[in-house]
């Protein structure tokens, strides 16, 4: 069996609260929503959705998405003056990630890779 992924999607019990959120803080496109059911979002090329508990899988929770920036600290910036806060921010092997919650309290990873080492 061959697979390839199609979307990830997060529970949210308020649609318009979880969409200011995605689309107006992370800047994912809105593809089309389905009123408070479902909504299609696009970021950079890939699928993500917001799903309300009626029409997500029996028993479904929340995911932790991970999305990638270019900068971590202008991230951080836009997400606190939106009133996020941070839950934890690190160093990995080959960036930094930033943990927060959505605004339905999912773990979110906000991931920067490090800058590539100059050749000498």
């Amino acid at each position: 069996m061959k697979v390839k992924l199609q979307n990830v999607y997060q529970v949210t019990r308020d649609m318009d609260r979880a969409l200011g959120f995605y689309r107006d803080v992370l800047g994912m496109t809105l593809k089309f929503r389905d009123a408070g059911k479902w909504s299609q979002l696009q970021a950079a090329g890939s699928n993500v959705a917001l799903s309300s508990p009626e029409e997500a899988a029996a028993g479904a929770t929340g995911t932790v998405m991970v999305l990638e920036v270019e900068d971590l600290d202008e991230a951080r910036e836009q997400l606190e003056a939106a009133g996020t806060s941070v839950v934890e921010l690190r160093e990995v092997t080959h960036g930094r990630t930033l943990t927060c919650r959505d605004p339905d309290g999912n773990l979110l990873q906000i991931f920067a890779r490090k800058a590539p080492k100059p050749a000498s």
